[in-house]
């Protein structure tokens, strides 16, 4: 096979046997009968019967063990067209209200949430190997709130938020940097970074939690949990992996 790295190589010029082998050096192999021998059962994880209760146990592991961003969720929108959207974003609230993220009103996201309000949401962990899914309805947190939120940020992160107009296109790469340089001008004799108008907060409100755990040889356990509404019981189910 021949060496591609640091060198520009057109695709049509690669054998489609080789396109093969390479794909096969980028995808891990299948687990063998001994991979899975060694492969820990993880026992009784569904330890709480209320399923925001199992999260926050299970957020508080995966902070142990995580090298980066325990609080790291993806989120699946919708455009207007009903193409799907998904991207990962930090996880800065949750109670059992919902969970609640920060954002730009104009971005992708923050456009396509205020369109449809509705959302899902998806924490993998892999050092646990544990996952967690949410579906449900997405609404806007109070102004005072998402202020309260943005307070928080460091002073340079909250500069950012002023000087990226999220998701639009960029003129060349050092526009934003160059925007950043003024408003750091801007806000050089201020002691407060204020809250930018189109900066909001995002609470998804979940009807439908499920959780998933790794299980040897593929008996996974996947544990859902249902309400109707907000202010409904909810229903506990298991599901084939």
């Amino acid at each position: 096979m021949p060496q591609h790295r640091g060198v520009r190589v057109n695709a049509a010029e690669i054998h489609p046997e080789e396109k093969s082998a390479m794909s096969n050096d980028l995808i891990p192999p299948t687990p063998s009968d001994e991979t899975y021998a060694v492969d820990e059962d993880q026992g009784d994880v569904f330890t709480h019967a209320d399923p925001f209760d199992l999260f926050s146990d299970w957020l508080a592991l995966a902070r142990l063990t995580e090298p980066n961003d325990a609080n790291a969720m993806a989120i699946a929108t919708v455009d207007e067209a009903g193409l799907p959207d998904v991207r990962m974003v930090l996880l800065k609230d949750i109670s059992e209200n919902g969970l609640t993220f920060h954002t730009s009103r104009l971005s992708a996201k923050g456009r396509q949430l205020l369109t449809s309000g509705k959302a899902a949401l998806c924490f993998h962990w892999k050092t646990i190997r544990r996952q967690v899914r949410f579906r449900g309805a997405a609404v806007e947190v109070s102004q005072e709130e998402s202020a309260n939120y943005f307070a928080t940020r460091a002073r340079g992160a909250r500069i950012g938020a002023w000087a990226s107009k999220q998701s639009q296109e960029m003129s060349d790469p050092d526009e934003m940097k160059r925007a950043f340089a003024e408003l750091e001008k801007k806000f050089a004799n201020e002691d407060d970074v204020p809250k930018p108008e189109y900066w909001s907060g995002f609470r998804i409100i979940p009807t439908e939690m499920e959780f998933w755990v790794n299980r040897p040889y593929r008996m996974h356990d996947r544990l859902l949990f249902k309400r109707g509404d907000a202010n409904a019981n909810w229903n506990a189910t298991r599901l084939y992996p």
